[in-house]
Parts: C-alpha cells; structure tokens; sequence
C-alpha cells in the first residue's frame, strides 16, 4: 500500500513539474527535476527494501548538492 502511496506522489510530482514549468531546460528546471527523480525512485527502492535507510540519505546528500551546484551561478572575470 505505501509503495502505491509513494509512486502516486512521485507521478504527481513529475505532472506537476511538466506542467507548469517553462519551456526548455535551464539549469533550474534540471535542478528540480533531478531532485524529484532522485527522491522518488530512492523512497521506491527504500520502500520496497532495496536500498537501507544509510544508503537513501547518502544519495539524498548527494542529489541536494548536484542539484545546489547547478544552481549557484559561475563568477565570470
């Protein structure tokens, strides 16, 4: 029942993001969709006990900072 729950919200999330986003793909709307992809396929696998919980914040911490660092402008000279 919980992984139904979890694929819903995470189905939910992509239609929401696709939606309403702008055209195109900036560093922005790759951001948030590598954060949403992230989550929602590490809560499946931790769910359906693929993945440990140890695991799942280690790839939590890691998309935060892909996502963060593409964010962060590049100082130009």
């Amino acid at each position: 029942m919980s992984m139904i729950i979890v694929a819903l919200l995470s189905g939910g999330a992509m239609l929401g993001f696709f939606l309403t986003k702008t055209p195109g793909f900036g560093r922005y709307n790759t951001a948030i969709l590598a954060i949403i992809l992230a989550l929602s396929f590490g809560s499946i696998g931790l769910i359906a006990g693929l993945i440990r919980e140890q695991a799942f914040a280690s790839l939590l911490m890691a998309i935060v900072g892909f996502a963060g660092g593409m964010v962060v402008g590049k100082e130009r000279p």
